[in-house]
């Protein structure tokens, strides 16, 4: 049974920064998953943010590069989404995803996911 379960979210002003972690539990090799970033605002769809897979290679979606970063530690069986320059906009349950699909950018090719964690930012 895999579990996801991310952390670090909380209330920022604009213009602030956070970083999100998920730690991944049950996988024989979180090397081998895809891990990605998801975030959903009430009434929208959910936004692709970002993916990596376990050899380091990243895919961003269309609006947050350059504002967000997402990385990994294999070691730690964890992923982080490092986010800079916060709008109100970007207000959102943030979701972090496990695939075997290499670097997936659909929310439907993940197979595991976490509850989320709730980022909420200030004007």
């Amino acid at each position: 049974q895999v579990q996801l379960a991310e952390s670090g979210g909380g209330l920022v002003q604009a213009g602030g920064s956070l970083r999100l972690s998920c730690v991944v539990s049950g996988p024989p090799s979180f090397s081998s998953y895809s891990m990605a970033w998801f975030r959903q605002a009430p009434g929208k769809e959910r936004e692709f943010i970002a993916a990596i897979n376990g050899g380091g290679s990243i895919v961003y979606g269309n609006s947050e590069k350059g504002r967000f970063a997402i990385s990994r530690d294999n070691a730690k069986n964890t992923e982080y989404l490092q986010m800079h320059s916060l709008k109100p906009e970007d207000t959102a349950v943030y979701l972090c995803a496990a695939s075997r699909l290499d670097l997936a950018q659909s929310h439907l090719k993940y197979d595991y996911w976490g509850q989320g964690t709730q980022v909420t930012v200030s004007s």
